[in-house]
């Protein structure tokens, strides 16, 4: 996976990715956005080796294409292949996700989703912390 997700770092666009996450936030669902908004503000981090930003770019790269292995326009179905790439992309850097870029992904999704209950994002973090 780590070689199909990497060629798809080319399409990463910062301004692309703000659009479509802005555009399709609700939609895609708070797990979705959650995950994408980790990666951006694990990428910005100067900090991140290079080897990470390859493995973010990929899959931020995959999450921004309109042409997926399964349409987003699909009900229910249409965001799970992104999902499993930003998720694959979150546990390759899991290390470098700090409090603040939780912190960071936590304060947009309040802006965007309103009050929800953080506990529900704990699914990225389990492994890490047992």
């Amino acid at each position: 996976m780590n070689e199909d997700l990497e060629k798809y770092s080319g399409h990463y666009d910062e301004n692309a990715f703000w659009e479509k996450l802005k555009k399709f936030a609700r939609k895609a669902g708070i797990k979705v956005t959650y995950a994408a908004l980790l990666l951006f503000y694990v990428l910005k981090n100067p900090a991140t080796s290079t080897k990470d930003r390859a493995k973010i770019l990929g899959a931020l790269g995959y999450f921004i294409l309109p042409i997926d292995l399964i349409p987003d326009f699909i009900p229910i179905a249409g965001y799970t292949d992104d999902l499993a790439a930003l998720v694959w992309g979150v546990y390759c850097v899991i290390k470098s996700i700090t409090p603040e870029v939780k912190a960071q992904s936590i304060i947009k999704l309040h802006e965007w989703f309103g009050d929800f209950d953080e506990s529900m994002l704990d699914l990225f973090f389990e492994k890490k912390d047992q």
